[in-house]
């Protein structure tokens, strides 16, 4: 069955909204599409969506939020998962400020038939790409049954007295393990950078020659026999990633 994405479409000018769902409506796929005139009725909705697109200039009320103004409450917002923001203006010049809120892509009106597909097909493209990502997930025995761990929600794993521990975003989890068995079972996104410690390639913020840093603020120890080694891995990674 295929995945359903849910789609926002925020402007205040009902052509536009119309012309846009009709655009994604002509792009084949399963699309769950709702539509909103201002910042403060999408607020009031409450729903989450896995794509977002949204008009700069869209007026609110006195009170209420302008288009730049509610992509920085929705970045703001604790939410399971943040959406993509694609920014439709009929300015350019605003296109910078679309970035500082970490904006997909922008859409200059009149928006382009064609311009439009080639976005929404990258933008819908990560939206399936994360859902299937979620669903990878690492099966452990703790605390006497299986736990299911969703493996993006591992920063990395350290190999300590016949034990692993699990670094993760909710706190940490120690559990018997092998580490050469996790290397086996998870390669690809994960390496092995020293004898103890197996990083998740998803969260690796930088590194240099002698170490890693992760995205919790983790400084881990790189093996100068594991370099090379893991600036290939990481490096195909990120290629695949961005397909």
């Amino acid at each position: 069955m295929a995945e359903t994405i849910k789609i926002a479409v925020c402007d205040d000018e009902k052509n536009i909204r119309s012309y846009l769902v009709s655009l994604i409506k002509k792009q084949g796929g399963e699309y769950g599409i709702t539509e909103y005139a201002s910042a403060d009725a999408y607020l009031s909705d409450g729903k989450e969506h896995d794509l977002v697109f949204l008009d700069i200039e869209m007026g609110g009320s006195d009170a209420g939020l302008n288009g730049m103004g509610l992509a920085r409450h929705i970045r703001g917002m604790e939410v399971q998962k943040q959406p993509i923001i694609i920014f439709v203006t009929g300015y350019e010049k605003y296109v910078y400020d679309a970035f500082d809120v970490g904006a997909f892509q922008y859409l200059v009106k009149p928006v382009d038939e064609q311009k439009f597909a080639e976005v929404f097909g990258r933008a819908a493209g990560q939206v399936l790409y994360e859902v299937e990502q979620r669903k990878k997930k690492l099966v452990i025995q703790y605390g006497g049954e299986g736990k299911a761990i969703p493996l993006n929600d591992i920063y990395y794993m350290e190999s300590r007295n016949h034990n692993i521990i699990l670094y993760l975003k909710s706190g940490n989890i120690e559990y018997y393990a092998k580490i050469g068995d996790l290397e086996k079972e998870l390669a690809g996104q994960f390496y092995r950078i020293h004898r103890g410690y197996l990083i998740n390639l998803f969260h690796v913020e930088g590194y240099d020659k002698t170490e890693v840093r992760m995205a919790n603020g983790d400084k881990l120890l790189l093996s100068r026999y594991k370099y090379d080694g893991f600036v290939q891995a990481y490096t195909n990674y990120i290629s695949e990633e961005s397909l």
